[in-house]
């Protein structure tokens, strides 16, 4: 197969079908943007959304900064989406794009995770656990994909689910009160953000064990 005729195996989108998709390809590819430029930009996108969350604790514009880290993440994510569709609607997808794809997204998922701990009702120590239970999510579906598995994007929490609760913590912050605040009487500075990175250190080792069982069950198949 040449590199011409590679496909990659891409998460499923609704989004894709949509006409501002379309329009959004037409002009990049219209401009010369490569699918790898997209896919790096990604994470300048996510390094911007980390650091907006990271500034947000104790910042009097922390409601400013909470909105911007929204925006960035999605940003992220209309990156992640393009750099597929331009890179096979133009015909230039190539096994090495896979790695411009994967490094990047394990990079953003870090530094937005580990941003939201040390946002205003984050715990840093959580942050750094769900950003290292975010890449192993991502290591088991590699890892099944290496040993001829299908590319398993389910969750309950995979990349999209914990970039949404993320970004769904960030506006209950900046936009609610204070006493609607996730709290925990023993730990003051908890709030919102603690809630939502436990939710994500779980639904990530539920997401882990389940692609392992998949991935075991599919390649005890094609033995």
């Amino acid at each position: 197969m040449s590199e011409n005729d590679y496909t990659p195996e891409r998460r499923p989108l609704a989004a894709r079908n949509l006409g501002v998709s379309a329009a959004a390809t037409r002009w990049l590819s219209g401009m010369g943007v490569s699918p790898n430029a997209i896919s790096v930009a990604s994470f300048f996108a996510s390094l911007g959304s980390g650091a907006a969350l990271f500034a947000s604790n104790g910042s009097e514009y922390f409601q400013l900064l909470l909105v911007a880290a929204c925006l960035m993440l999605l940003l992220r994510g209309a990156c992640n989406m393009l750099d597929g569709i331009v890179a096979v609607s133009t015909g230039i997808a190539s096994r090495s794009g896979e790695l411009y794809n994967e490094v990047p997204d394990r990079l953003s998922d870090s530094v937005i995770l580990i941003g939201a701990g040390y946002a205003a009702g984050g715990v840093p120590e959580l942050g750094y656990i769900a950003a290292v239970a975010a890449v192993f999510t991502a290591y088991v579906r590699v890892q099944g994909c290496s040993l001829g598995a299908a590319a398993d994007f389910a969750g309950p929490m995979a990349k999209i689910q914990r970039m949404t609760l993320i970004a769904a913590a960030a506006l209950y912050t900046a936009f609610t009160p204070g006493s609607w605040q996730f709290s925990i009487a023993a730990f003051p500075e908890a709030g919102t953000f603690t809630l939502a990175l436990a939710i994500i250190i779980a639904g990530c080792a539920v997401t882990s064990v389940r692609r392992l069982r998949v991935c075991a069950r599919t390649l005890n198949q094609k033995a």
